[in-house]
């Protein structure tokens, strides 16, 4: 059992919260009224389906990647929003979010566990710390590798060929297809990561580099999780992931 606003100013302190300007507040998004914590759920993002399976656990906090209040939606509480927020405080569910500040982490961050799910102990390439690399043990085709996220994630990746084998590979979690040609300028012949979007093919051609689009989902599901795990074990806590299946 621990106390909530422990929780949170560990978690700030861990994560160095207050370094980044980021698209959304991090930290403590919705205080559900209940000041201890006793059952934790993780999951990436804070859906209705993911608040009803956590309060059906009986979770006293949601913890999640993607929470709300982002910059430039409606600051309204109604519609979808407003059912989600209803949904946590009728069960006096609190909810925190991390964005940034989990994609980055050096150790419990979305990057470092991506690599690792593909047997990479990669590292970050720049100080801002979002675009990770690591050297294959052998160089491989893109077909290789493309099998190898398969069997990391449990789905095939879309992949935009290239003629050239894959020397090293370059990752970013979630919605980082605008880093391509920086992955190029670097050297990079392979760049996997979330998302894709229609000039992405065009890219991919003109600058003869493999890229993997993996889904958004699938590449953030490793930060919550060893978040919360961390969590468990610092504070006794119960924690639960929720992987609300999403093929985005």
């Amino acid at each position: 059992m621990a106390d909530l606003s422990e929780i949170e100013t560990y978690c700030n302190s861990l994560l160095n919260a207050d370094r980044f300007r980021d698209y959304c507040p991090n930290g403590l998004q919705v205080d559900g009224g209940r000041v201890e914590v006793k059952h934790l759920a993780t999951a990436v993002t804070a859906s209705l389906a993911v608040i009803e399976a956590a309060a059906a656990w009986g979770a006293d906090l949601l913890l999640v990647h993607h929470g709300y209040f982002w910059k430039g939606e409606p600051e309204r509480l109604t519609g979808v929003k407003g059912r989600r927020i209803r949904a946590l405080m009728q069960n006096g569910l609190s909810l925190m979010a991390y964005h940034l500040p989990l994609d980055v982490h050096p150790e419990l961050g979305n990057n470092r566990g991506l690599g690792e799910a593909l047997g990479l102990r990669g590292e970050p390439v720049d100080e801002e710390g979002l675009l990770w690399s690591a050297a294959l043990p052998k160089p491989m085709g893109g077909e290789a590798v493309a099998g190898l996220i398969e069997r990391a994630l449990g789905r095939p990746p879309l992949h935009l060929t290239a003629c050239r084998n894959i020397e090293r590979l370059f990752w970013c979690s979630g919605a980082a297809q605008g880093q391509m040609e920086r992955v190029a300028e670097r050297g990079g012949h392979a760049y996997l990561s979330g998302e894709v979007s229609e000039q992405s093919y065009h890219l991919a051609q003109e600058l003869d580099l493999h890229y993997f689009a993996c889904g958004h989902h699938a590449t953030e599901r490793f930060g919550v999780r060893s978040l919360g795990s961390h969590l468990a074990g610092r504070f006794g806590v119960e924690h639960r992931f929720i992987d609300q299946d999403n093929p985005v």
